[in-house]
Order: C-alpha cells, then structure tokens, then sequence
C-alpha cells in the first residue's frame, strides 16, 4: 500500500514539476445557438459517396498541391475503426469535379487479422507532397506513423516509417520559426527538418511514464491516472508571443461542453497541465488557424444544446487569439444516412480546413459515411476594425 501511495505521489509531483507555468484559460467563445448568427455563402462538392461497399468514410483532410486539390480519409469496409480500414484519396483541378477514389495504403496482416489504418494528414515541401496514416492492430496496439512522398500527387513512394507511436489528429503544421508539430491526442511530436518525414521527437503534457502509444483508446489511462477528463484530438495556434494554445477535446462520460487549453512557451518541446476553457464543444474534432489578415479562426461544432450531433458547422473568428466573438454558420444542411455501423453518425464530422487564394476550404466527412468539401470567400469575413 505505502509503495503504490508513493508511486501515485510521484507521478503527480513529476506532472506539475512539468508544468511550469500552469496557467487559467485564456481562450473562449461566445457561441450559444444557431439563431441570430450570419450564414455564409457557400459552394460544396461531394468528393464520395458510397455504393454497396466501403462504407464507412471519415478523418479527412485537403491540401492544393501544383495544380490540384487532393484530399485524404479513412475508409472502411462497415464499422469505424475496424480491421481492414485503409486511406484512399481523390483529386480535382476545380473543386467541384473529383476523381475516383484510389487506395493510397492498404493495411498489412497480422497474425491473420488485418490491421487499421487512418489519415493523418497532407503536407508539402519544395513540390514535395508528403501524405500522413497511422496503424495499429486491431486491439489498438502496436501503433506506428507512416509517410509516403509524392512529387505529382498520383505516384506514392513505398512507406517511410517515422518511428512515432502515434495516428495524429491533425498533419504537420509550421510555426514561426519552421518547426513542424503533430497534433495528436496528448503527443505533440515535433522536428526541424522541414521535409517533415524524419528527426521527429515526442513531446506532451504528460510524464513518458504514464504512455507507450497515443490512439484513438490510449488517451483514456493516462489522463484517468493524472485526475483529467479524457483529453483528445488536438488542434494548435500561435500568437504573435509566440506561445503555442492547443485546444483538446473532451469525450465521453468527462464531456461537460467545454474545450481544454495546454500551452507551450518553448516551441513545442514542453506542454502546460491542460486547463478547461470556456469554449463550448459538442464533442467533435475542430481546426484552428489563421487568415491572410492575421486574425485567428476556428472551425467546429460549438453547440452544446444537441450533445454529437455535429451541427451546425461554425467558423469563429478572433483578432487577438483569445475571444473568439466573430460567428458565423457554415452550414446545417442535413445527411440522411444510407447505412447504419458502429459509431456512425455526426453531420459535419471531423473538419480540416485551408485557405487557398481567396477562398476558406473546408473537408468534413457526413456521418462518417459521406466526404464532403465546402467553401466560401474570404471576403465576406470582412476586417477587424481594431486594426
């Protein structure tokens, strides 16, 4: 008993000794409901609907690489998550007319089982596209990132192992300063070798004694251990002190409608101990970023009234990266479900976004069956008058 107390005692003393400069929220929004609040104009394509097979289609994402759009997801024989998931991608040159959906990496065997396949994510480097999946055993073991290069976004080079135990919330993203960081669940790894496919090193708001692997089950143990609500899927920004705010999710029984705020004043090799905001969630992942004029934004669900039901789609916008008080919906069009699996469901599922010349893109998969892309003008976002 005394040796499992004082273990317990370590391992709380180690977190906050990591933590120094645990601080209050500073993020928030100011979204209640729908009514009142501006729609955009908005155009959309669907990239994919499933026939009789492949059902399930989710974790997206979108980049423009040379000439063309090309987007990513996980896609599934029935259920979410299960043994012989892989990633696929289209392409468009004009947004509204995409490709067939080809296999970019099909899941390996083990021990007579497939494995499971995500994606994780685009990125380019000097005409260099590198697209992003994890793995893991159907048991939700044995989790590795993987890369593959393409220099025309057709031709895929054989799987660059980046020896990280991670399936990423969100590919790489650059701040500053050039370093590239993974948001993941509670690992945030990190490297400064600007092609992004090797030097990475983890990092994380929890003590490397308490995780072996971060995947979409690995988060639960190690925030239960530390007295956290289940933290999850990760979307950072970076304000002009240079600090690094990722915002996390909160799931399941933890869910109270709030996100959760862990900060970095060093670039990303050290995180805060996570504190909750006052920024409403509905219990989905969510993108922030930045606009041309430098103003911040936010794409995701902020109703808490309808709890998973992923609508509607808000962007919220904030000149100073703290109050996010600029709303706008997107859109709240419904998706009839053509057929039922596990866990599928959700309107506008999982959004990764870009701003590519004058437009916001947005992807998101519709009840994890469906992808689909939508996008507006900048334009009509209008200016901060405070600058």
């Amino acid at each position: 008993m005394c040796i499992q107390i004082k273990f317990k005692f370590s391992i709380v003393l180690l977190f906050s000794c990591s933590c120094i400069f645990a601080q209050s929220s500073t993020v928030s929004n100011n979204y209640q409901t729908e009514a009142g609040v501006p729609h955009l104009k908005i155009e959309r394509a669907m990239i994919y609907t499933p026939g009789k097979e492949w059902l399930y289609n989710h974790h997206p994402s979108i980049i423009h690489f040379k000439d063309k759009f090309i987007a990513i997801w996980s896609d599934g024989l029935v259920d979410e998550d299960s043994p012989g998931q892989r990633v696929v991608y289209a392409t468009s040159k004009d947004f509204f007319h995409w490709s067939v959906a080809k296999p970019l990496a099909s899941p390996a065997k083990v021990n007579d089982t497939l494995t499971v396949l995500t994606a994780a994510g685009l990125y380019q480097y000097k005409g260099t596209l590198v697209a992003y999946y994890g793995e893991y055993t159907h048991n939700r073991q044995n989790t590795h990132l993987w890369a593959k290069t393409s220099t025309d976004g057709e031709h895929w080079s054989q799987p660059v192992d980046l020896h990280v135990p991670l399936i990423p919330n969100h590919g790489p993203e650059a701040t500053k300063n050039g370093r590239l960081i993974i948001s993941g669940n509670f690992l945030f790894p990190y490297t400064d070798d600007p092609s992004g496919t090797s030097g990475w090193k983890l990092s994380s708001p929890y003590p490397d004694s308490l995780y072996k692997q971060d995947n979409s089950a690995a988060f639960y143990a190690p925030a239960a251990k530390l007295g956290l609500p289940p933290l999850c899927e990760g979307s950072f920004f970076q304000t002009d002190d240079s600090v690094l705010h990722m915002l996390l999710r909160v799931t399941g029984k933890g869910w109270k409608g709030r996100l959760w705020l862990t900060e970095s004043k060093d670039n990303g090799k050290s995180w805060s101990k996570p504190v909750e905001t006052t920024f409403s969630d509905n219990d989905s992942k969510f993108h922030f970023g930045r606009l041309p004029d430098k103003r911040f934004y936010y794409v995701g669900i902020p109703d808490t009234l309808h709890h998973y039901d992923r609508n509607p789609l808000v962007l919220s916008i904030s000149a100073d990266g703290k109050q996010f008080n600029k709303n706008y919906i997107i859109a709240d069009e419904l998706y009839h479900l053509k057929k039922e699996g596990l866990w599928k469901g959700g309107q506008y599922g999982y959004p990764h976004t870009i701003v590519y010349k004058e437009y916001m893109y947005v992807i998101i998969s519709r009840q994890k069956e469906s992808i689909e892309v939508l996008r507006f003008g900048i334009g009509e976002l209008g200016r901060d008058d405070k600058r």
